[in-house]
Formats: C-alpha cells, sequence, structure tokens
C-alpha cells in the first residue's frame, strides 16, 4: 500500500493542484490528510472540496477549529484578531465550518508491523510545537496514547504536520516524521550568507509511506519518502489583492519565511539556542 500524507494546505489552491496532480503519477493508493485545510490563502472552500473529493482520511487542523468555531470572547480580542477570524470565516459556508469542526483529531494503523499514529500537532493539543530541536522528553511524548487517540498503545511511527518544515528523526527504536507543508512551507532557521536558493524552501511538501497496510507482521519493508513539488506562486497570489495578510503570506509563499519572528525566537529562547549564532 502507497499512502500519500499531506498537510497545512491553508488554502493555497495552486499549491493543493500541484501537489494532487503529482500523487496522481506515483500511483498512490490513498491519501490522508493532517489539516489546516483553510486560513492564510483565499481559497479555503476550494481547498476543502477537493480534500474531500480526494482524500480518504481527513483530521483536524487548529486553523480548521480556530476559524469556524464560535468565537464567544472575540470582543476581548485585539482588534487585529477580530478581524483575522472575521474575515478568514467569511470566506466559508456553514457547511465548510460544519465538516472541519467533525473532523477527527487522530488516526492510527498498522503498516508492516508498525502502529503509526497521525494528528496535526501533538497527541493531546492541536496548536503545540514540538520542534525537531526539542528535547528526547518532548519528542517521547508525542508516541503516548491520550483520550484523544484511537487506541492507548504507545506508537511506533508518528506522523504529523503544524510547524511547516520537514523532518525525521529516530529515537527509542522508533520514528518521528514532521511532513511539512503543502501551501506553506518554510524554513525557521535562516541566515542570508549562508541559505541556499528559496526554491529549495517554497515547493510544496508531503510525504509518501509505504508498506503491507493494517498487518501487524515485521515481515515486510516499510519506507517513507518526501516529495518537494513546484507549483505556480505567482499564479496562486494573483487572487491574493484582498487578503487582509497579504505582505505577511507574499513573503511566506516567495521567500519561504515565517511571518512571526517572535515566536521563532520564543521557540529557540525555550530550548536555549541564541538566534543570532544560527
Amino acid at each position: 500500500m502507497r499512502i500519500a500524507i499531506i498537510s497545512d494546505i491553508h488554502g493555497n489552491l495552486e499549491a493543493l493542484k500541484s501537489t494532487l496532480e503529482d500523487i496522481k503519477k506515483k500511483n498512490v493508493d490513498k491519501i490522508f490528510c493532517l489539516g489546516d485545510i483553510i486560513a492564510k490563502g483565499v481559497h479555503p472552500t476550494e481547498c476543502i472540496k477537493l480534500i474531500r473529493e480526494n482524500c480518504d482520511i481527513v483530521i483536524r487542523g487548529n486553523t480548521d477549529e480556530y476559524f469556524s468555531k464560535e468565537h464567544t470572547n472575540i470582543e476581548e480580542l485585539d482588534e487585529t484578531e477580530q478581524k483575522r477570524i472575521k474575515w478568514n470565516k467569511s470566506l466559508i459556508s456553514n457547511e465548510d465550518r460544519e465538516y472541519l469542526l467533525n473532523l477527527p483529531f487522530s488516526y492510527e494503523f498498522y503498516l508492516s508491523g508498525s502502529l503509526v499514529r497521525l494528528f496535526h500537532a501533538t497527541p493531546t493539543i492541536i496548536d503545540k510545537r514540538v520542534l525537531n530541536y526539542d528535547s528526547f522528553t518532548e519528542k517521547y511524548n508525542m508516541f503516548l496514547p491520550s483520550e484523544k487517540t484511537m487506541s492507548n498503545s504507545i506508537a511506533d511511527v508518528v506522523i504529523y504536520g503544524h510547524l511547516h518544515h520537514a523532518f525525521l528523526d529516530k529515537i527509542y527504536n522508533k520514528t518521528i516524521i514532521n511532513i511539512g507543508s503543502v501551501g506553506n512551507s518554510i524554513d525557521v532557521v535562516r541566515n542570508e550568507k549562508r541559505d541556499s536558493s528559496y526554491l529549495e524552501t517554497t515547493k510544496s511538501n508531503y510525504l509518501i509511506i509505504e508498506g503491507e497496510y493494517e498487518s501487524r507482521e515485521y515481515n515486510s519493508d516499510i519506507s517513507f519518502t518526501f516529495v518537494k513539488v513546484p507549483y505556480n506562486v505567482d499564479k496562486e497570489l494573483e487572487d491574493e489583492s484582498l487578503n487582509i495578510e497579504k505582505d505577511a503570506y507574499y513573503n511566506e509563499l516567495k521567500e519561504g519565511r515565517f511571518r512571526d519572528d517572535n515566536r521563532i525566537k520564543n521557540d529557540f529562547k525555550r530550548l536555549g539556542i541564541d538566534t543570532n549564532k544560527i
């Protein structure tokens, strides 16, 4: 079984279409989506439609939840955040919101003997950031079950999104994978003197896993393949004139630079890393 796993589309229709076309060329059997279909780009409804038509499993992401739910305290938020919520909600229908809010939190299955668990960010919190630089404890906790997972078993492989940059690591005979982002790929470690071309980052990213689906026996191979797909960024940005965050979105799509420098600095500060030295 060949399974394509995609995540973090963020309303980027051109990236999603190019990714689905690439997946079809690779004779994939199933497509799973790890959420964040909406927010940032101006094509959330079109992206939701394509995801519903093409994906076998779809998991709820933090933006899917945040911009679909009712905000009873919206007047307590700052003006910028109120505008973000109202604008993103205006781009999707009531049917879209109902669909997104009813998506499952996680999904799991066996593949060639390994218990594979999928979620958007962590097995407990939908918007927590666990980085490739994080501690062994933080990474190990990603394999543990919660009241939101399908089983109480400790996973062998965890696959998630949310971070927008891909990585794979091995700890305690386990495999942790972030699949990156289809529509909003970034790299948080940047240095003008050391950077390669921004085109190394700004392509759509997804993962293909292959093995014996639903087999609990360790008698067949399993593989993980990262894929980067070019798409027409300029065409996607043609429709962004009404985007209330168009400057930030433009820089992310064109240069792969995350809009929130303070969040990056706080992440690295938590890890004891001086951003001025990387």
